[in-house]
């Protein structure tokens, strides 16, 4: 069986004509060039040169053989340039899903470490409420979905990526705006924007407020976090919402304070478990987990 090596090899000497110049052209050196050659022969059986002069004439049975030789040679050089280009991601696209939370700050962090590994990769990024997560997958509109809660599903898995916590935001004139943390009994004092007892993140802190005995009044309700921080920063309320929205400051206007009660919550990277992910799917979710645990827990990315 004659391999690919002893193709390039044949090719080489075809088409330089010298020893000499196919270890130039394959960068090796001729003494390598001429053992392979050799052998190569032995393998077949008969003579592919004849030394004249100091060159490599081909014999009638190597020009009967150099088209097939070349053709794999060229359908070899084809195969590598389809890899090089599905390195970059120039022949893919990458369809995902993010539920608004992690979509406002951690995706699009995710996407630029990504892009940079795939250049050419195209994407197409739904943003999704948590009720439609499910049917994205179901319907293979996308790959992979960052979600805020996880639930038992036949044939969809649910791997861990961050565990997060809940922060309360205020106005920067604000009077808690001088405060490093706050209790929920400190929070239920001012009108609250965005608390929905059947959001995943607003369940979290309903349940400490019934817990304590506190009644609270949401005078605003606004589904995405990136509108309730608007609504903070405007003055017209204080809100509790997840870290991974506002993370690395990149909602002005307002102040972060800790909330001293536990607001631990768990975030997932969902896809169908039917069938492999995608090498870029595979590293989105490495990439997305790697960014929302550095934020989570700073220490962890030292």
């Amino acid at each position: 069986m004659i391999t690919l090596r002893q193709i390039e090899v044949i090719r080489a000497v075809m088409v330089t004509g010298t020893i000499a110049g196919a270890a130039r052209l394959l960068n090796v050196s001729a003494p390598g060039i001429s053992r392979l050659m050799k052998y190569t022969e032995d393998t077949l059986g008969f003579r592919l040169f004849i030394r004249r002069h100091g060159r490599y004439d081909p014999t009638p049975e190597a020009r009967d053989v150099f088209d097939l030789v070349d053709t794999v040679y060229r359908k070899v050089g084809d195969l590598q340039t389809a890899i090089d280009r599905m390195k970059r991601g120039e022949t893919k696209e990458l369809s995902l899903g993010s539920v608004p939370s992690i979509a406002n700050v951690m995706v699009p962090r995710a996407i630029e470490r990504l892009r940079r590994r795939y250049p050419q990769l195209r994407i197409d990024i739904n943003i999704l409420k948590v009720e439609d997560a499910v049917d994205y997958l179901l319907l293979r509109r996308g790959e992979v979905v960052a979600m805020s809660y996880r639930f038992d599903h036949p044939i969809v898995t649910f791997e861990p990526l961050a565990r997060g916590r809940l922060i309360c935001v205020v106005p920067e004139s604000h009077p808690l705006a001088s405060e490093e943390s706050v209790s929920a009994r400190q929070i239920v004092g001012y009108p609250l924007i965005g608390i929905d007892p059947n959001d995943p993140y607003g369940s979290i802190m309903a349940r400490i407020f019934t817990r304590e005995g506190l009644t609270y009044d949401t005078t605003i309700r606004a589904r995405f976090g990136s509108t309730v921080c608007s609504l903070v920063a405007a003055d017209l309320g204080i809100a509790v919402i997840d870290q991974f929205t506002v993370a690395h400051g990149q909602v002005s206007g307002i102040r972060c304070l800790e909330i001293e009660e536990d607001t631990g919550f768990e975030t997932y990277a969902a896809h169908r478990n039917d069938g492999p992910l995608s090498t870029y799917a595979e590293n989105f979710v490495s990439t997305l987990r790697d960014e929302m645990r550095a934020v989570a827990d700073p220490a962890t990315a030292e």
